[in-house]
């Protein structure tokens, strides 16, 4: 059985070089990540509040330590990190935990990755401890995830050198979506606090019965969309010059996450990588005064594929492949293109990027119509 480690300073030095910290470890999406580290070959740190899940989880991997550290005890924060080379931060509600997380990966002087949903959690971090982490040379990466990295990343690319967007749009078509008890209780606690970017700022944002048409390519078609508050509308705009975020996404899944019928069981596995059958196809649209210009993600399971989206921005700051320090979107923190095609094709199994036969310009059958509003 896996000890409470307690280590020296020897110790700490030689786990720096390929530790890495998973806080919340035990959670769906954490335990996707957990995996991808152990496949990378890094040592992992599984830390948290509940002991008794950690030793659950540390029985699947015996060469990982267990470090037990609430959210709210800095010095039992500063322990758990302590000869680590990173962290991410999967434990959720975000609103609670990302800045005491980030402050400890900063004291202790390692980069900091999440993977939250919660735009205001990110907005806080990037609004508060850029200064803080450009001073230590570090990199705080919030909202290394499905909803915040993967859009941000197909975005930059789609923007390519251009100085300045119109508008970007990013179009999310999920087949399904059977939410985890973390997207649950992110629903109850962001109650209220989502946002929308328009006119140059983040203002507050209310979900209406407005849809839209979105012509997704094939073979998932043309579909009715409504407007969505997504992390990807706090990082976007952070780096890539543009009046106007808007996120759309088509309704079913919606109608699954709000349908109180849908089961609380998590996602259950299909593959042997133990992502579920759910697919997603994520579509970016550039619009400026030259034409549209897109960039197309497709792959299955938007927990699992997490997973491998923060985990290679971890082996990338790890080993230097980053472009600059402070609390930095997907986008501006790495190469966008290379990052992409690094997780084709074991993750994602589609991605269309501007170059080539993906590339679209402005037709007026291309654009986005609204339709009735839905009762």
């Amino acid at each position: 059985m896996n000890a409470i480690a307690t280590n020296t300073p020897t110790a700490d030095a030689a786990l720096r070089e390929s530790a890495v910290v998973v806080y919340g470890a035990y959670g769906h999406t954490a335990r996707f990540v957990v995996a991808e580290l152990h496949r990378r070959g890094r040592t992992v740190i599984l830390s948290g509040r509940n002991e008794k899940k950690l030793r659950e989880l540390g029985e699947r991997y015996p060469n990982a330590r267990i470090r037990v550290a609430d959210v709210a005890d800095p010095a039992a924060l500063d322990r758990a990190f302590a000869g680590a080379a990173a962290v991410i931060n999967c434990a959720g509600p975000f609103s609670e935990t990302t800045l005491p997380v980030a402050d400890a990966a900063i004291r202790a002087g390692v980069h900091y990755l999440d993977v939250a949903a919660e735009q205001a959690a990110t907005a806080a971090l990037f609004d508060t401890r850029g200064e803080q982490a450009r001073a230590a040379g570090l990199v705080l990466a919030p909202s290394f995830a499905f909803y915040g990295a993967l859009g941000d990343l197909l975005a930059t690319v789609a923007m390519g050198e251009r100085s300045e967007a119109d508008e970007i749009t990013i179009a999310f078509g999920l087949d399904s979506w059977l939410p985890t008890e973390g997207s649950r209780l992110t629903g109850r606690t962001n109650a209220g606090r989502h946002l929308g970017f328009t006119g140059g700022r983040l203002h507050p944002f209310s979900y209406s019965q407005e849809q839209s048409e979105w012509r997704f390519p094939a073979p998932m078609g043309a579909l009715a969309v409504t407007e969505f508050a997504t992390a990807d509308q706090v990082t976007i705009p952070r780096h890539l010059r543009t009046p106007e975020v808007r996120a759309v996404m088509n309704l079913a899944p919606l109608r699954d996450v709000n349908d109180a019928r849908t089961p609380n069981p998590s996602p259950s596995p299909a593959d042997p990588l133990g992502r579920s059958a759910q697919t997603f196809l994520v579509e970016v649209v550039v619009r400026t005064g030259e034409g549209e210009h897109r960039a197309v993600a497709g792959g299955h399971d938007i927990y699992a594929v997490t997973a491998p989206l923060v985990v290679e921005a971890a082996e990338r700051l790890l080993t230097g492949r980053h472009t600059t320090t402070g609390v930095l979107a997907a986008g501006e923190a790495f190469d966008a293109a290379d990052f992409l095609r690094a997780l084709t094709p074991d993750h994602l199994s589609r991605l269309e990027l501007p170059g080539g036969d993906a590339e679209r310009h402005t037709q007026d059958a291309d654009r986005p119509t609204t339709i009735a509003a839905a009762h």
